[in-house]
């Protein structure tokens, strides 16, 4: 395996332009993609409620190509500062095929700074990266193309993660996309006939900021869709620590950590996750930011030795709610949503009725709102005994069903 992937690097690896690279990984085969629709996903499913109804998966059609992304981008929270991003691009092996639709997949929230689509097809396989692997099984094996970015600060960038940092986020994925285009026009003789947003938990945040950014550009988008989505991340935090709900993940508080520390580094806020954090938890929040810990054992332990309860978590000030709507913590919070623009896209969102991250009306809020101002565009679909794996789950399959009749001819 290493020598063949090592000849493909020789020969394969291909600079179409100064700014981006697209280098070959071992592609999947149909055999290989349906393992990961099948024995994988009972593996991602394990915990799941014993009520909640598994989704078939249409099985592959197709051998998949794979490259590993790296583009140029721009931090704009930054003054546009120059970095390196990463991603993956899928294509389907079709004789003869010249145009193909694309979905572009956003990743949930990991704690490996690998757990990413970049990753997500490397050996040993990383049940972390499942998300990723499953769109590219689903999508990429029935006939799409799939991209899907690592984020800033994830995966090879030397950057801080750049946790729910709205339009850093929107700048990777944009980024990506027209690299993307860009290879496929000038390597594969490919051009994409539709173009899909898909997006899970934290990554159904940045399909909709995406989603803003391609139509504020007027780049058509054929439909959007995402799986317990944090619209509102203000508005799910105020939920997380002044009511608290017994189902709620005991992990939900190492998102103070990861936003908190995101918005200081991207928002040059220095001191801010010292300002929101208790001194005694502080170093353990900031180890989990940094992805500082030897595995998967470390971590467990550092977040059990954390309060569940968010109040001990933070300083005595944020005790009270309107000091923390007020604080710049609250501020930039505020500013992370991405449901306000009346979207032209029709987008579906489904919520898990036992999600334990996202509370049932964070999971409808966007469609309410907009509805409030008189525009349909957004539908949401409720998930049967679904938590937050159930709800992914049952998304994909149910993404596929919608996009494969929506699709141009």
């Amino acid at each position: 395996m290493q020598l063949y992937v090592g000849l493909l690097l020789f020969v394969f690896t291909t600079s179409v332009h100064a700014d981006f690279t697209f280098t070959p990984l071992e592609p999947q085969t149909i055999s290989q993609l349906n393992k990961i629709l099948t024995k994988e996903r009972d593996v991602f499913s394990s915990g799941t409620p014993k009520t909640y109804k598994l989704p078939h998966y249409s099985p592959a059609k197709y051998d998949v190509e794979l490259f590993k992304v790296a583009y140029d981008s721009v931090i704009p929270e930054q003054a546009n500062k120059s970095t390196k991003a990463f991603g993956l691009l899928a294509i389907p092996k079709i004789r003869d095929a010249s145009a193909l639709p694309i979905v572009s997949y956003q990743h949930g929230t990991v704690f490996g700074k690998h757990d990413v689509p970049s990753y997500s097809f490397s050996d040993p396989i990383n049940p972390a990266a499942y998300e990723t692997r499953l769109m590219v099984a689903q999508f990429a094996g029935q006939g799409y193309m799939v991209i899907a970015a690592d984020y800033f600060g994830m995966g090879d960038s030397i950057e801080p993660e750049a946790y729910s940092v709205k339009a850093s986020e929107q700048q990777a994925c944009i980024d990506l996309y027209e690299a993307a285009i860009q290879f496929l026009k000038q390597e594969k003789k490919l051009s994409q006939t539709d173009l899909f947003l898909a997006g899970w938990s934290q990554g159904g945040f940045v399909t909709t900021a995406f989603l803003e950014k391609l139509e504020s550009r007027n780049i058509p988008v054929k439909a959007a869709s995402t799986a317990s989505a944090p619209n509102d991340i203000f508005a799910a935090l105020n939920g997380w620590i002044y009511h608290p709900r017994k189902i709620d993940a005991v992990w939900l508080n190492t998102l103070v950590g990861l936003t908190a520390f995101s918005y200081e580094n991207y928002f040059s806020k220095q001191g801010l996750a010292r300002d929101v954090i208790k001194a005694a938890y502080y170093n353990d929040m900031r180890k989990i930011y940094e992805r500082d810990y030897s595995g998967i054992d470390e971590l467990k332990a550092i977040v059990k030795s954390l309060p569940t309860d968010f109040k001990k978590l933070l300083n005595d000030k944020y005790s009270d709610p309107g000091y923390f709507v007020d604080s710049d913590y609250g501020k930039i919070l505020s500013d992370m949503q991405t449901y306000r623009r009346v979207f032209k896209t029709p987008v579906k969102m489904y919520y898990g009725m036992l999600d334990e991250v996202i509370a049932i009306p964070i999971g409808k809020l966007a469609s309410i709102y907009q509805k409030s101002m008189g525009s349909q565009s957004i539908v949401t679909e409720p998930v049967k005994s679904g938590d937050h794996h159930a709800t992914f789950l049952t998304s994909v399959a149910r993404q596929k069903e919608w996009f494969d009749k929506l699709q141009s001819h």
